[in-house]
């Protein structure tokens, strides 16, 4: 649909345009991990240093979760 004050351009169809190649893609190649609600976390630099793998960051977090469950201020699971 053209923008107002726009005239459509010649020879426009409403398909795929020709450069656009589709062939050997994977339909939902990353669905499972959108339903798995990946969450992605860009970490300040000094944090990174202190914690270079996600499996560090995830021990150093449910590690800070528990203790926090012990005191009081998170619901227990």
């Amino acid at each position: 649909m053209p923008t107002k004050g726009k005239a459509k351009r010649a020879g426009h169809t409403s398909g795929p345009r020709p450069e656009y190649e589709f062939r050997g893609g994977v339909r939902g190649k990353h669905a499972a991990a959108y339903a798995r609600r990946t969450n992605l976390v860009r970490l300040e630099p000094d944090v990174a240093r202190a914690f270079p793998t996600s499996g560090a960051v995830n021990r150093a977090l449910r590690a800070l979760a528990g203790t926090l469950r012990l005191v009081g201020h998170l619901p227990s699971r």
